[in-house]
C-alpha cells in the first residue's frame, strides 16, 4: 500500500509540473491555427472589396463593405465594445497591462499627427482620429477595427514617406473573446490593411525583444534567425503594422528598424519610430539607429 501511495504521489507531482506546459503548448497550437485561418479569410475578403477609402466612417466600412465579403454576426459602436467581446484591458507583447485602445491615436500618437523638418526637407500630416468599432465573426473572433478614410495609395515613393498615411484599416483581433489570457502574441493579435486598392494585409507576430543594434541589412536577418529559427526580419508592411500598433508591440522608440523590403540593389526600407517615416537606407549602413524587431514565420 505504501508503495502504491508513493507511486501515485510521484505521478501527481509529475502531472502538476508537466500539465501547465502541455496545456500551454496546446493553446499555442490552437491559436496559431486560428490565426492563420483568420488571416486567410480577411486577406481573401479584403481582395474582393472595392476601394477601401470610399466609406464615410468605420461603421459603414464594416456594415456596407466588410460584411459583404465576410460573415459578421454583430457590430458594436464605440460605447458598447464589450458587447462584442472586447475586453476593457489587455496585456501588451511584454506582458504589461494596458487599456484597450479606443481610437487610432491610442495605438500610436504619431498615427494621426506628425510634423518633421530639417535643413533638407519639411514634412507633415494630420488625419482624423477615428474611434474604434467592434464586430464579431461567425467563427467566434472579436475584432476591434480602426478605419482611416483618407488612406493613400502606394505611389512608389523614392526617398521617404509617412507610413501611417498608407494604413486604411487596422484590426486588433481576440481569438476567444474576453475569456483570456487577452495577451498580444497569444490570443490577441494585429492585422493592418495598407493601400485603398491592391491592398496588402499584414499580420506580424513579433518577437518579444529586439534583435540588435548597429547592424547592417544582412546582419539584421541573421540576428533574427540566431534568436530563434522560427523568426525572421519583417518586411515593410509588417514593420508598418508594428509601428501603427506601437502601444501593443512596444518597438524601441527614437530608433530606426530594418525591413527586408529592398528599394533597389543597394538600399532597403527602414522605419523611424520617432518620425513615422519609412526611409530608403543603404544596406551596408550600420549606423547606431538600425535596430530590428523580428517576427514569427
Amino acid at each position: 500500500m505504501a508503495e502504491i501511495l508513493l507511486s501515485l504521489t510521484i505521478i501527481g507531482v509529475v502531472a502538476a509540473i508537466t500539465l501547465p506546459s502541455l496545456t500551454g503548448n496546446i493553446n499555442e497550437r490552437t491559436w496559431n491555427t486560428q490565426r492563420k485561418a483568420l488571416y486567410a479569410r480577411f486577406s481573401q475578403g479584403i481582395s474582393l472589396m472595392p476601394s477601401l477609402n470610399q466609406y464615410s466612417n468605420g461603421e459603414t466600412f464594416i456594415t456596407d463593405g466588410l460584411a459583404k465579403v465576410l460573415k459578421i454576426n454583430n457590430v458594436c459602436d464605440n460605447d458598447h465594445l464589450e458587447d462584442c467581446g472586447i475586453p476593457p484591458k489587455m496585456m501588451d507583447v511584454l506582458g504589461e497591462a494596458i487599456s484597450t485602445p479606443n481610437k487610432i491615436s491610442d495605438l500610436n500618437s504619431l498615427n494621426t499627427n506628425m510634423s518633421w523638418s530639417t535643413d533638407a526637407f519639411v514634412g507633415s500630416y494630420s488625419m482624423v482620429d477615428t474611434e474604434a468599432i467592434a464586430f464579431e465573426t461567425q467563427n467566434g473572433e472579436s475584432i476591434l477595427s480602426f478605419y482611416n478614410p483618407n488612406c493613400k495609395s502606394d505611389m512608389q515613393e523614392s526617398e521617404w514617406y509617412y507610413v501611417a498615411e498608407k494604413v486604411c484599416v487596422n484590426f486588433i483581433y481576440d481569438l476567444n473573446g474576453n475569456k483570456g489570457p487577452n495577451t498580444v502574441g497569444k490570443d490577441i493579435g494585429i492585422m493592418t490593411v495598407l493601400y485603398p486598392s491592391d491592398s496588402i494585409v499584414a499580420a506580424p507576430m513579433p518577437f518579444l525583444r529586439n534583435a540588435g543594434v548597429q547592424v547592417t541589412f544582412n546582419e539584421a536577418a541573421e540576428k533574427c534567425t540566431a534568436l530563434d529559427p522560427d523568426y525572421r526580419a519583417p518586411n515593410i508592411s509588417e514593420l508598418t503594422s508594428m509601428f501603427y500598433n506601437l502601444s501593443l508591440i512596444k518597438l524601441n522608440t527614437g530608433s530606426h528598424h530594418w525591413s527586408t523590403t529592398r528599394y533597389d540593389s543597394s538600399n532597403a526600407w527602414v522605419i523611424s519610430t520617432s518620425t513615422g517615416r519609412a526611409i530608403k537606407n543603404n544596406i551596408n549602413n550600420s549606423a547606431s539607429y538600425n535596430i530590428v524587431r523580428c517576427v514569427k514565420r
